[in-house]
């Protein structure tokens, strides 16, 4: 029998639509996004089927993102029962990997990412918070290159492991744009600021372990049911215990994408990623020889149905 990793997306893979079909065509869905709207007291059809500039803040990102993988791996699920060999993500995808594991009640999944992205946000708030994509630098020498950075007192650090070439740093706006030619003096063919006004895993986020331990406490309801990979430690876990040391830590330590796939794709056939896009599939072709699936609309759905 073939296994699978499981694999759920973070920030960065929403995109107004997101869910619809699903919402149109399953009743499982559309009583999850009335599960979902009731738990965090937001319109979430509002948020993901119209023009909604709230989809961009992270607080109310989290939640889409994580609502549409939920909802794509229950239909899964209904579809074709697979249990995976483990799961894991990227960032936000990770907690959503635990949760969709049996790690909380949807209710409660719901108001921990939610949270989440609000806490997230507050610890950034007038901290000038970014984050910049480069691409076509060694690891080692942008890892080297930051280091210095912060010995002279500049908030850079490497943020994403993304795939071969590519990390995103995290820091403060002026700190990462001064540090653009230097960067590209190392060879960069891009050095990009994004969008964003958050600074992830990074230390910039160190205001708010306290309070988001608590939430993982109050939130988390047990064990889950299929090991998971962590994205700081690349260790597997799967109690409420390290769940909540190790999605702490994750907040401040680098998300280690790319090394979480070269240390498992011996031990898989294959990769399904559940929710909208294709992101992931996108950074485990440049990783893997391996197939990635995507469930995140009709098309996909019914794509990986015919190859599993």
């Amino acid at each position: 029998m073939k296994q699978y990793a499981f694999i759920f997306p973070g920030q960065g893979s929403q995109s107004i639509g997101m869910g619809k079909e699903f919402y149109e065509n399953f009743t499982l869905a559309k009583e999850l996004f009335e599960e979902a709207s009731e738990a965090i007291k937001v319109d979430m059809k509002d948020l993901l089927f119209n023009d909604n500039p709230n989809l961009n803040l992270t607080q109310y990102t989290q939640p889409a993102i994580f609502l549409v993988s939920y909802i794509a791996h229950h239909i899964l699920q209904q579809e074709h029962p697979l249990m995976p060999s483990l799961a894991f993500g990227h960032s936000l995808g990770e907690v959503s990997a635990f949760i969709i594991a049996n790690g909380a009640e949807f209710g409660n999944g719901m108001k921990l990412v939610h949270t989440r992205g609000a806490l997230m946000a507050k610890a950034c708030e007038g901290q000038d918070a970014g984050m910049m994509v480069v691409v076509g630098v060694e690891d080692k020498a942008l890892e080297e290159f930051c280091q210095t950075a912060q010995q002279n007192g500049k908030k850079v650090w490497c943020a994403n492991y993304n795939g071969d070439g590519q990390v995103v740093l995290a820091g403060t706006k002026s700190d990462l744009s001064a540090c653009e030619s230097s960067i590209k003096a190392l060879g960069a063919k891009r050095a990009l600021l994004l969008p964003m006004s958050v600074a992830s895993h990074c230390p910039m986020l160190e205001p708010i372990l306290h309070e988001f331990g608590a939430l993982l406490e109050e939130h988390l309801s047990g064990d889950s049911s299929t090991p998971i990979l962590s994205n700081a430690t690349l260790q597997t876990y799967q109690t409420k215990q390290e769940a909540k040391e190790l999605l702490s830590k994750q907040l401040v330590s680098p998300v280690l994408y790319k090394q979480s796939i070269l240390k498992i794709d011996s031990q898989v056939d294959g990769y399904i990623e559940f929710g909208n896009g294709n992101v992931l599939k996108g950074l485990n072709k440049r990783l893997s020889q391996k197939p990635t699936y995507t469930i995140s609309n009709l098309d996909t759905l019914k794509e990986t149905l015919q190859m599993l």
